[in-house]
This record gives structure tokens, sequence and C-alpha cells, in this order.
């Protein structure tokens, strides 16, 4: 058993970790060996405040002892040591933290650093957004980086989302006069109900409502509509993933649209995630007007179209005349999906009046992780009501 003194050596121990020491964490613990280690590494991160650009002092002008300099050799370096003392889920928290605290951007730029880091969702959007900027050194390299990220990405959604969008595609195409096997039971059964003979305590049915096979008969529209400003990163990661996905269905017709204050119609490279997302230029304004009315313009089939935007909402174009286009798109037919982001985060910031617009014109506007993605989208091709989280447990 472990004694309480053990128990109590342990707490100090990380609570020492915890509050980082430099003689004023009151805990009395040294720490050695491993343990010193790692409180190196944690010190080098947080034991400093953050400042703009990598090689320069903090905000404040004081000299502090910790850091990971501007050296991307010494940066690669501390990478490999939180690997080797913490799991992957908290490396990619420390390396983000990084990023954001000590301005490390401009080094990702360096192959040696790129080949050390632990690539993430969130190193490819900031890979992303430095694309423009990259040197044909390190551009080889990038790619490798995000190839891999992709890649997982694709094996964890791929087949779950197909298996999610055949079933739901089967379901719009039912047909009056199914075979046996072909029978929705469920929805046959409901349509009958008047038909109940209380003497046999059964249902006789007049129709039968089945599922459709039919590729063909099956076939729908879907846009994808991805706002790239800078806040979208991994949304603009995920979404190109689920675009790939989708396009590789055959009841499915995809088309992919990135937007800024300019519109880039990125369908010809959904056979490549990868190269799709090095078409992505992350960091731009934002016009929702312009991009919908794009998008209105390649609908062919209103009633069997599903168009779903991705954005925080933040309008820089003409707000009446994309609340008019949504209205139009909605009343010819078409099924609009509006996704605050398409992240594990959850709720960003988004501009709330927005929002409430589109709820009101019958376009929720929700958060939405990859997970639950599938079933969004099972919902809205069987024009069924959405699966919309509450927004207060996202925060």
């Amino acid at each position: 058993m472990t004694s309480t003194t053990d128990r109590d050596a342990e707490r100090l121990r990380r609570w020492r970790l915890a509050l980082g020491g430099a003689g004023a964490d009151g805990t009395g613990c040294e720490l050695r060996g491993r343990d010193a280690a790692m409180d190196g590494a944690l010190e080098s991160l947080y034991g400093q405040r953050p400042h703009p650009r990598p090689g320069r002092g903090p905000r404040d002008g004081g000299a502090r002892a910790a850091g990971l300099g501007a050296s991307a050799p010494q940066v690669a370096r501390w990478l490999g040591d939180i690997r080797s003392y913490f799991p992957s889920s908290v490396v990619r928290v420390m390396q983000r933290d990084a990023i954001d605290r000590l301005g490390l951007s401009a080094l990702l730029l360096e192959p040696e650093m790129l080949e050390a880091v632990e690539a993430d969702v969130h190193l490819v959007g900031t890979l992303l957004s430095l694309n423009k900027v990259m040197p044909q050194t390190t551009r080889e390299t990038a790619r490798a980086v995000v190839r891999k990220v992709v890649g997982e990405l694709e094996q964890r959604l791929a087949t779950r989302t197909r298996a999610t969008l055949t079933g739901a595609l089967d379901r719009a195409a039912r047909i009056r006069r199914p075979r046996h096997r072909a029978i929705d039971w469920d929805r046959t059964l409901r349509a009958n109900l008047k038909h109940y003979l209380p003497e046999h305590r059964t249902v006789v049915p007049e129709r039968l409502i089945g599922y459709g096979r039919s590729a063909q008969s099956a076939k729908k529209d879907v846009v994808l509509c991805i706002d790239q400003s800078g806040s979208m990163a991994a949304s603009v990661v995920y979404a190109s993933v689920f675009g790939a996905v989708l396009a590789s269905m055959r009841a499915l017709d995809t088309r992919l649209v990135v937007f800024d204050t300019a519109v880039t119609d990125l369908t010809d490279h959904l056979d490549d995630p990868v190269e799709l997302l090095f078409g992505t230029q992350l960091g731009g304004g934002t016009d929702i007007n312009r991009a919908l009315a794009y998008c209105q313009s390649r609908i062919r089939r209103p009633a069997d179209t599903v168009v779903v935007l991705i954005s925080d909402l933040y309008e820089g174009g003409i707000r009446d005349e994309m609340l008019k286009r949504v209205a139009a798109m909605t009343a010819s037919g078409v099924r609009f999906v509006t996704l605050l982001a398409l992240s594990d985060e959850g709720a960003p910031a988004y501009d709330r009046e927005h929002a409430a617009a589109l709820a009101a014109l019958g376009a929720p506007a929700f958060a939405c992780t990859p997970d639950r993605f599938p079933e969004v989208m099972a919902a809205a091709l069987e024009k069924r009501p959405l699966p919309i989280p509450d927004m207060a447990e996202q925060r």
C-alpha cells in the first residue's frame, strides 16, 4: 500500500511542477533527474510572458532566464524533449501554446523543425497560413506533414461518413412498390395507422413505403462554402477532408468553394485533399454575400441540393443581400445549413446578430464537431430536423 508520506510527496511534486518553482512556489520540493528536465521544458514555454516575434524580449522589457530563443535547432530539441515527457495530446497543446505565446510561426518555415514537430490539425492550419511565404526547401516537408494529418483524418472519418450518408440517401429515395427486403416498416406502419383493425389487432397496409437503392434516383448535390479567414483554419482542414470523402460517393455531386473577399472554386482538387488545402489562402477578409452569389449560380436542382456554409458570420460584404440570398435559396427548396465551426473546439466567437437572422430564415447556425458532421449531413439530405447541439455546452 502507498503510505501517507508517499502520497504527500507525490502531491507536492505535482504542485511544484504546476507552479513552476523559482523559489516562489511554497512547496519546498526539489526536483531532480527527469522531473527537473520536465520542469525545464515547461519553464521554457510558460516561465515567460508572450511576445510578438521570435528573438524579441518580453513585452515588459524585463529580463527572463527561460525561453526557446530564435534558433530552430534549439526549438527542435525542445520539441523532442516534450514528446519524451508528455503524451501526444499534451504535446499538441504545448506546441500550440508555443506558437501563440512565443511567436514561433516563422520557425515552422525551417525543415528541421517541421520534421521534429507533432503534427495535428492546428499545425496544418498554421502551415497553410504560411504557405505563400514558405521557402522552396520547406515545401516538400510541409506537404509531408499535411499529408500525414489528412491521411489520419480520412482514416478516422471516412468509413462512418460514407455509411451514414449511404443510409440517408437510400431513405431519401423511397419507392412505393418495394420488394419485401426493401420495405421501410416503420414509415409504412405510421402511414397506415388509419387502417388498424381492432378485432385482429393488426394494421393492414394499403400502400408500402420502401428504400430506394438506385444511385441515379438518389442523386443529390452538395455545396460546401468555406470561410478561409484566419480564425477558421481548423474548419478549413476538416471541411476539405470531408469534401474529398463526399466527392468519392457516386450518389453525391460535391462542389467545394472557399472564400475571403474573393471566391475560389476548388472542386477540381477534391480528389486530392492535400492539393486542395494548399489551394486555400488563410487570413483574408470575409465577403459571405459574394461567396453565396457564386454558389447560388451553380445550383441546378434546388430541391435536391444541400448548401453548407461554414463561417463565423463576421460579414464584410453586404449583410442584407447575404440574407436575401439565403432566403431565396431556402424558398426554392435548397436545404441550407450554417456551421459556425467544423472543429473539435466547439462554438467559436461569431456574429450573433447574423446567426439569429439566419435562424429566422430556417437556417440555424451552430458549431459542429467532425464526429457529428455525418449525422448533420444525413439529416440535411433527408430533409429532416437537424441534430443541433446545445450551444451553451459548446462554449
